[in-house]
């Protein structure tokens, strides 16, 4: 990465979201990759057993060098304040897992995560699922996660600058417009 800053069109906040395997990663690497600058990667992740271990030894695989990689279940805000260049946050839903799980007063947490994303140094780039096409859970935790799932996608999205749905691989621009060569 040469440090340079990005191009000037270049979006400060970006949203990424699909389903699963639907290649929103893919594309939330490129986007920070285009950006020119120092490539940060906030995990959100762990490795609770082998299949997720695999999981994220696939993902470090197919992102490549250059990345500072930092790990963070929930202090996503705390990570991205000391983070540096162009970041990639992957993802909101397993924070917000983490973070309904742990019992966190989840509006705080949003707060601090949606503060912390304005007042970023340089751009991010959030990736996202979309879990609401699906039936209704059937169980009371799997519905309340569902609908604040729903609720955060909705509020990265009215922040960002560029909101990207990815569908079998192939970026459907909802706001914003993406980058030259992306």
């Amino acid at each position: 990465m040469t440090g340079s800053p990005p191009p000037a069109d270049f979006p400060k906040l970006t949203l990424v979201t699909g389903g699963a395997r639907s290649g929103k990663s893919r594309l939330a690497e490129r986007l920070v990759r285009a950006s020119g600058l120092p490539l940060t990667y906030i995990a959100t992740a762990e490795a609770w057993d082998d299949e997720m271990r695999a999981r994220i030894a696939a993902h470090r695989q197919d992102r490549g060098a250059g990345w500072t990689t930092i790990e963070a279940p929930r202090d996503v805000a705390g990570a991205l304040a000391g983070a540096g260049g162009a970041v990639l946050i992957d993802c909101a839903t397993l924070w917000l897992t983490n973070t309904l799980l742990a019992g966190a007063e989840l509006e705080a947490e949003i707060a601090a995560l949606l503060a912390a994303l304005t007042q970023a140094a340089g751009p991010v780039v959030v990736v996202s699922n979309e879990v609401g096409w699906g039936i209704v859970p059937e169980n009371a935790l799997a519905r309340a996660f569902r609908d604040e799932q729903g609720r955060l996608n909705q509020r990265l999205a009215a922040e960002a600058d560029l909101v990207v749905g990815v569908m079998a691989g192939l970026p459907l621009v909802l706001k914003g417009k993406l980058p030259e060569g992306i």
